[in-house]
């Protein structure tokens, strides 16, 4: 008998398993017994024959029946839960597939945004003003020389190259390289300089590559130099290379030593990566990288500097993409851009056309083959081989570097032996471009930029800003200020280092800030003490004063009397104000002249109130000062806080001849384009008459003729027709001086940070430092303007303020309507002098009447004139 039967089965709940129980009924016999009996045998005999098989199915079946009719537990779960992992884990697979396919087109869309769209936003460069040679000039071979190096120029026999020169005490002839100015595109040409008698006697300039004749001019350039950058973004700084300016050699050399396979591989080289492994293994460090050139890019480009799998994973998948999108050339093209090869400062160098200035002062096209070598060595480890900071570890990589391009067949043996052979040839400027980046004068740059130019402009990327910085000047004034300050220390007991200095040099025809100084230490990048530190000036207030008083010419001249005298001035709301001359003493009456020079503060404050002490604040605001002038009676001493730039705005105005012109730092700015930005106009003013300013003039040279700044003149080879004025504060807490020749005004201020004592004067401090200076530039005579209305007159005065001999005599410039005050001492002595023939050209004889005093303008019709 059969029975069948469904029951569940193992695996899915849902599927069934058909069983099938057979119950046989045996007959219970011995011939049946016999014949199991023989089968059995049979069955033993034959192995196991078809009814044994089924009876031992049987048997199982029947036993399962009757004890447990289920599979073994275990076995049943072990099946169900590998099924169940399977079944997650195909499911996880295709997500994580869907997951990195969705992050490869993320990383895919990023790649080609930034690489197509603009990759750097690149700085503004600053370049110094450019040097200029003119027929007639004096020619300083030292000074010429040395701006030729650092401009990366080199010394040659044969001019056969751009970026060479030429020299014999004959002739200067120089190769000069393309370059654009504010005002115009230089093409590369020779010029030739015939020299005379230490002077520039003719100039010619040729084509290169013109067959047309030289021709002559009276005037060239050499380009200036790049010192700077200015980003508001970030402070990485590079100079952008197109592929076709890029010399063969750094190209091939660089994939002989980086990465062999460049051309080759997909953007990962597995084999460069085994490779590396394996040589990393066996020195037990990191003595290889497996990244191509492809990685280094877009670990530099995209990416962060970070040691992990991930990052590695992520650079991998983006350098394939990006080689698969762009070319070889595009992708080594961004890497000389991109790569960081120094830190100067808090500038970062990037790219290759940056570096080969820095290092060398060259473009990177003029570079020889040795400073090529030095680039692809750096690129290996910025900090490791700095040939600035560790030249012998640049060396020994330069020459394993050139080894390399050999063994490559980059360069022949010939060029090898030449290259090996030749030592770093780094630029005189590269160990001190940090100190040649200026600190004090960019900031006056930031400062100009924000005030001339429309802030939508400056936020382009890759101006050009040419600046008025002359670097000459500025090493001299580094130079004074380092060696003389200490000095002054020294000789005065004064705790070393603990003095500090602010100055600037500007150019009195114009304007221009030749050199600037905020800090003792050149480098310094913080606080800016030229620009921002407000200190009382002093005595430097003084002339302005005199100033007052000789713009009224029916009162005062420089031979009026002025009472040296004691006096107390009553203030509304403040004790009575004494003031005393430094010497304690009075010196009686004394000519205004001699006031001056002699910085008299009795005779000072006794003018002033005469004159107002409004009257005095309006002078000093007419001149160029903004701020604020407190019209108290302490001003007319010099209490007022000004700047170092505010004093020199003050002085340029005296030095220029009485015209009020602004302080500027900047020449010129460029677009991207080469196209100039368009800036806010300047208005330059007169502000004081021309006779007024000869004046005025003539008693700042007689302060340091025969006054309180006559030290200065110790050290100059020639007369110069120097002016100035020292000025020193209360409890000689500041020493100021403030002088000019007839093309530079310089203006110093020494004291201390914690405003105590320094225990010096404007003559013993400040005038030091300012003396040094002026003599290592290059002066002009300062001569005093000419005006019909001023004679030079012999005027008799006495020591002796009783007695009134008039046993001495002086000449001094005197209005003509001045001449018959009846405060110039020995007045009735005094008669137009025509003895002098000098005179007789340059004077009148006086007329019968004295002519007609001109009307001041007032400040309306100024305004609108």
């Amino acid at each position: 008998m059969v029975r069948i039967t469904a029951r569940p089965g193992f695996g899915s709940p849902d599927c069934g398993t058909l069983f099938v129980d057979t119950i046989i009924a045996m007959p219970n016999n011995k011939a049946s017994k016999k014949k199991r009996t023989k089968r059995g045998k049979k069955t033993v005999a034959s192995g196991r024959s078809n009814s044994g098989q089924k009876r031992l199915n049987l048997e199982k079946r029947t036993s399962t029946k009757r004890g447990s009719l289920k599979r073994p537990a275990g076995k049943a779960k072990r099946r169900g839960f590998w099924s169940f992992l399977r079944f997650w884990l195909l499911r996880l697979t295709m997500l994580a597939f869907l997951a990195l396919l969705c992050f490869t087109v993320y990383l895919d869309i990023s790649i080609r945004k930034k690489f197509e769209g603009q990759k750097w936003a690149l700085p503004a460069h600053v370049y110094t003003r450019p040097m200029e040679l003119y027929i007639g000039q004096r020619f300083d071979e030292k000074l010429v020389l040395a701006e030729l190096s650092e401009l990366g120029y080199t010394r040659r026999s044969a001019l056969d190259r751009v970026g060479s020169y030429r020299y014999s005490p004959s002739e200067l002839a120089i190769y000069q390289r393309e370059f654009r100015f504010w005002d115009e595109l230089r093409p590369q040409q020779i010029i030739r300089l015939s020299l005379r008698a230490g002077r520039i006697e003719a100039i010619s300039v040729e084509q290169p590559d013109v067959t047309a004749a030289s021709h002559n001019t009276e005037i060239v350039r050499l380009e200036p130099r790049l010192f700077g950058s200015v980003s508001p973004m970030s402070h990485e700084d590079r100079s952008l290379l197109r592929i076709d300016e890029v010399p063969t050699e750094l190209i091939e050399g660089l994939i002989a030593n980086e990465d062999r396979q460049f051309r080759s591989h997909f953007g990962v080289n597995p084999l460069g990566i085994v490779r590396a492994m394996i040589r990393n293994m066996r020195a037990g460090r990191v003595v290889q990288g497996g990244s191509t050139l492809t990685q280094q890019l877009v670990k530099n480009y995209y990416l962060s500097s970070e040691q992990t799998y991930k990052r590695k994973a992520v650079e991998a998948i983006m350098a394939v993409l990006l080689e698969l999108h762009y070319s070889k050339d595009e992708i080594l093209q961004a890497y000389l851009n991109e790569v960081h090869l120094s830190q100067v400062g808090n500038r970062a160098i990037h790219g290759f056309g940056l570096a080969s200035r820095y290092f060398f002062g060259r473009p990177l096209q003029e570079l020889d083959l040795d400073q090529i070598a030095v680039l692809i060595a750096v690129n290996n480890g910025p900090s490791k081989y700095n040939p600035i900071r560790n030249p012998n570890n640049a060396l020994q990589r330069r020459n394993l570097v050139l080894k390399t391009m050999l063994e490559q067949g980059v360069i022949d043996d010939a060029a090898y032996q030449r290259a090996i052979a030749s030592d770093l040839k780094l630029s005189p400027t590269a160990a001190r471009a940090a100190l040649l980046s200026y600190p004090a004068f960019m900031g006056f740059v930031r400062q100009n930029l924000q005030q001339d130019y429309h802030q939508e402009d400056l936020l382009n990327d890759g101006l050009q800003i040419h600046t008025t910085l002359n670097p000459r000047i500025q090493e001299s004034l580094e130079k004074a200020v380092r060696e003389e300050l200490a000095a002054v220390e020294r000789d005065k007991g004064i705790t070393a280092n603990s003095l500090q200095v602010a100055a600037v040099v500007i150019r009195t025809d114009n304007g221009e800030v030749a050199a600037m100084l905020g800090d003792r230490n050149p480098s310094f990048s913080g606080y800016n003490r030229a620009l921002n530190a407000k200190r009382p000036v002093g005595s430097l207030l003084k002339p302005f004063v005199y100033l007052t008083a000789l713009e009224a010419p029916n009162k005062y001249s420089l031979a009026s009397l002025v009472s040296d005298r004691s006096i107390t001035v009553s203030q509304r709301g403040s004790p009575d104000w004494q003031p005393q001359n430094y010497d304690k003493q009075e010196h009686g009456d004394v000519m205004l002249v001699e006031a001056l020079s002699r910085s008299y503060n009795l005779a000072t404050v006794q003018l002033g109130m005469e004159l107002g002490v409004d009257e005095v604040a309006d002078t000093i605001r007419r001149l160029g000062y903004n701020d604020k002038v407190s019209e108290l009676p302490s001003v007319l001493l010099g209490a007022v806080p000004m700047t170092v730039m505010d004093v020199g705005q003050l002085y340029l105005s005296l030095a220029s001849g009485g015209f009020k012109t602004p302080i500027k730092g900047i020449r010129s700015v460029l677009s991207n384009e080469n196209d100039p930005l368009a800036r806010y106009s300047l208005d330059i003013e007169q502000v004081i008459e021309p006779e007024f300013t000869i004046l005025i003039n003539y008693a700042l040279q007689d302060v340091v003729r025969n006054g309180t700044a006559r030290s200065v003149l110790t050290g100059f080879r020639y007369d110069y027709g120097l002016a100035g004025k020292t000025g020193t504060t209360d409890d000689y807490r500041d020493s100021w001086f403030a002088g000019f020749s007839g093309n530079y005004l310089t203006v110093v201020w020494v004291g201390r940070d914690d405003y105590q004592s320094t225990g010096l004067t404007g003559a013993s401090g400040a005038a030091r430092l300012w003396s040094k200076t002026m003599q290592a530039m290059p002066l002009e005579r300062f001569e005093l303007g000419y005006s019909d209305a001023v004679v030079s007159q012999v005027v008799h005065y006495s020591v002796d303020p009783i007695r009134q001999d008039c046993s001495l005599s002086r000449n001094l410039p005197i209005l003509i309507e001045s001449l018959e005050l009846e405060n110039i001492p020995c007045a009735n002595r005094i008669q137009y002098d025509l003895d002098n023939e000098d005179e007789m050209q340059h004077f009148e004889p006086w007329p019968k009447e004295p002519p007609a005093r001109r009307k001041k303008k007032s400040w309306w019709q100024r305004l609108f004139d």
